[in-house]
């Protein structure tokens, strides 16, 4: 039975160490997207950063990425960014590419 329990408790950490990993790769996703949408406005250094951060923090208003789209595209069209639905989907998709890329080599 110990051996049972040593399995079990080993998994339950490998599932927990796997979710913070997605996480902080997910967090790493919003603050590059967070950056290309502010140069797509043209924010300055500072503005950036700011931005960066509250897309970052958007992701906490609910599961999945539907908040940071939504921020996203508001802003965007709000500043006049000529952006639609797609293009911010596939800014996601490119920048968490990047993000795992990114991640990978500070952690190997």
């Amino acid at each position: 039975m110990t051996g049972f329990n040593e399995r079990e408790k080993a998994f339950e950490n490998k599932m927990a160490r796997d979710e913070e990993v997605e996480f902080r790769i997910t967090a790493r996703r919003n603050k590059l997207v967070g950056q290309w949408a502010a140069a797509k406005m043209k924010l300055t250094a500072e503005e950036t950063d700011a931005y960066a951060k509250s897309v970052v923090q958007a992701d906490f208003e609910e599961a999945g990425d539907e908040d940071v789209i939504r921020k996203l595209l508001g802003d965007l069209t709000s500043a006049g960014v000529d952006v639609d639905d797609a293009a911010v989907r596939a800014a996601l998709e490119e920048h968490m590419i990047e993000a795992r890329r990114q991640f990978t080599q500070e952690n190997s």
